[in-house]
């Protein structure tokens, strides 16, 4: 009888790690997902699908077409995000220094955080808000603790740099679930 408990259980077992198995899998393959259960890569009707309107007396005004409420607006062209509140009132904008992998245009989500790690490039890095990948590259935005290494072009890096007083900033405001719109 002892053997075939132990047969059941070992059955049992190996069916329920194979099914977490498959349900990690489709996870994965499905992309991120929002706080709303909508993928979390797909553009947002209210985000112009070109190059966002800008003020060209003040070239640093939010982007008309970046969307509403709540927001991070991370703008690829510029090399400049903006942090806005519900409504719609900038609270700081900065520029940054991309990557040598861009996300598509489109609306996102923040969807991890980590006070501390190393970055793809070898450097050092902290206050990292993630918001999407690219061919498995996590794309998000982070501060260089210290001098970073020199950029070597040949390396895919998603990281989006800011310094660290902006990163403190970024921190603070993108919480898991805030919505990033990215525009031309």
């Amino acid at each position: 009888m002892a053997g075939t408990s132990s047969g059941i259980v070992a059955g049992l077992t190996a069916l329920a790690v194979g099914a977490v198995g498959f349900l990690a899998y489709q996870a994965h393959t499905a992309g991120p997902v929002s706080p709303a259960g909508r993928p979390g890569a797909t553009a947002s009707p209210s985000v112009t699908p070109g190059k966002a309107p800008r003020d060209r007396r003040h070239p640093t005004a939010l982007p008309s077409g970046s969307g509403r409420g709540e927001r991070v607006v991370y703008s690829l062209d510029d090399d400049r995000v903006w942090l806005v509140d519900r409504t719609d009132r900038v609270e700081r904008t900065f520029a940054v220094n991309p990557g040598t992998v861009d996300p598509p245009p489109g609306s996102y989500w923040i969807t991890s955080r980590s006070s501390a790690v190393i970055g793809t490039d070898g450097a050092p890095i902290e206050h990292v808000v993630r918001f999407t990948s690219v061919d498995g590259l996590a794309i998000g935005f982070s501060a260089a603790v210290g001098t970073p290494p020199p950029a070597d072009p040949g390396v895919r890096t998603g990281g989006v740099r800011e310094n660290r007083a902006d990163g403190e900033e970024m921190w603070k405001f993108a919480t898991i679930g805030v919505p990033v719109v990215v525009i031309r």
